[in-house]
């Protein structure tokens, strides 16, 4: 039985709509990934090419294939662009804290920083887990590694972020309070 090839492949409609329905969110788990929107941006757009390059023939879930791939194209880049070159503008940057209604953007904005201090691998476990809300098992299928290192890895992000985060309230305070740099 034959079939028409044009029936066979999927349609760039079909990506269209997904990519219109879905963009949104994984941009902001590429954002958390990468520590800011713009790489977000970039590395978003580099996984949508590479699954663009397969959709034809594509025969998976496109959500769980972009995860994957940001998750992987996040670590290899960190790797790529070597820790203490990435961590320098974070060094550099002074603890701020300011009380005004703006104070939930600016823990937030803590929050990523502090994530983006981890290793690229813890990062992207916890971004799985508590952003994507996957489980153990879902996070290491995306990231193709074995259930105990996803935990292993959850485990030790957030103690290294309490750490962080302790070490930080620690500078707010010996700083005299909001906003005062020592």
């Amino acid at each position: 039985m034959a079939t028409d090839r044009s029936t066979a492949d999927r349609s760039t409609a079909e990506l269209e709509r997904f990519l219109a329905e879905r963009a949104d969110h994984l941009l902001h788990t590429a954002a958390l990934l990468t520590g800011s929107r713009e790489t977000g941006e970039d590395l978003l757009q580099t996984a949508v090419e590479r699954l663009l390059r397969r959709w034809r023939r594509f025969d998976g879930d496109p959500e769980g294939y972009l995860r994957r791939t940001l998750c992987n194209l996040a670590i290899d880049g960190s790797r790529r662009a070597g820790r203490w070159r990435l961590k320098e503008g974070l060094l550099r940057t002074g603890l701020r804290q300011v009380p005004d209604a703006a104070s939930e953007v600016d823990l937030r904005d803590a929050l990523v920083r502090l994530l983006w201090k981890l290793p690229a691998r813890q990062r992207a476990v916890l971004v799985l887990r508590y952003w994507e809300q996957l489980t153990d098992a879902e996070a290491a299928e995306v990231l193709g590694c074995p259930e105990g290192t996803v935990k292993s890895a959850g485990s030790r992000g957030l103690a290294r972020m309490r750490e962080l985060a302790d070490d930080w309230n620690d500078a707010a305070a010996a700083a005299g309070g909001w906003g005062k740099q020592s």
